[in-house]
């Protein structure tokens, strides 16, 4: 078992100041299929600044996922090796984001838009998840959530090219998205998301992130069984006349 060192502390877990009670669902997925389990929600955030809006944006997403009744863990990338760097990707850094991506059944990746694209730090997280990892699938068949931030005025440049990402990673990603304009306004200086329509459509987001990654738990295997990879492994389909045959016997 690896040692989990690069998980954040998540401060004030349960306090929501900027969220409206009385116009929230607890249990946003009700009626689609089973919470429990509690769904498991990976975060990554892409920018390792002292004040990171990324990383405030991804607490207060997973702030959300608590209170919808989620499992989270957000993924601190500070010593994370550059893709190649470390022979074999043998680096501890490495091994627990993995881990934490077999782990979880969705993800949010939220990154700040640098030269109108995703930052490196962000690259490197989802470049170290692989497809296949020791017969392993670590993001196919996650439901996964995206977000920016951006310096200046609202821009999707960023989620863009995540949703890309996350097609290629094979994921389900969500319709809803988020993109924080001019970030600096929308925290106080304790880091706490101030109420807006930019903090209203993250709530939004992970909602709707609940619901499917619910909808879809039940078929998440089937939807991602491939006829390539069965002729890969050769493992025929067995057929329900198959099936059948071998109930009634000789």
């Amino acid at each position: 078992m690896i040692e989990h060192t690069r998980l954040r502390t998540l401060p004030d877990p349960t306090h929501l100041p900027a969220l409206k009670p009385a116009y929230v669902h607890a249990r946003p997925a009700l009626g689609l299929g089973p919470m429990d389990p509690p769904v498991r929600v990976l975060l990554l955030y892409g920018s390792l600044r002292t004040r990171s809006f990324s990383r405030l944006a991804v607490e207060e997403a997973a702030r959300l996922l608590q209170f919808f009744g989620c499992e989270t863990r957000i993924f601190d990338p500070s010593d994370l090796p550059l893709p190649d760097q470390t022979p074999s990707d043998d680096h501890p850094a490495v091994h627990e984001l993995r881990e934490h991506s077999l782990w979880s059944e969705a993800q949010v990746w939220c990154s700040p838009e640098r030269h109108g694209q995703i930052t490196g730090i962000m690259k490197a997280q989802i470049d170290h998840l692989p497809l296949a990892y020791k017969g392993l699938r670590p993001t196919q068949g996650r439901t996964l959530a995206v977000m920016q931030v951006n310096a200046g005025s609202q821009s999707f440049n960023t989620v863009n090219a995540l949703r890309i990402l996350g097609r290629w990673m094979r994921m389900f990603t969500i319709p809803n998205q988020s993109s924080v304009a001019k970030a600096y306004e929308e925290f106080d200086e304790a880091g706490r998301m101030k109420p807006s329509a930019y903090y209203d459509r993250i709530v939004d987001v992970m909602e709707e992130l609940v619901r499917f990654t619910v909808l879809l738990r039940p078929h998440a295997e089937q939807l991602v069984d491939r006829y390539s990879e069965r002729v890969e492994r050769d493992q025929p389909v067995e057929t329900l006349a198959d099936k059948a045959a071998i109930t009634a016997g000789p």
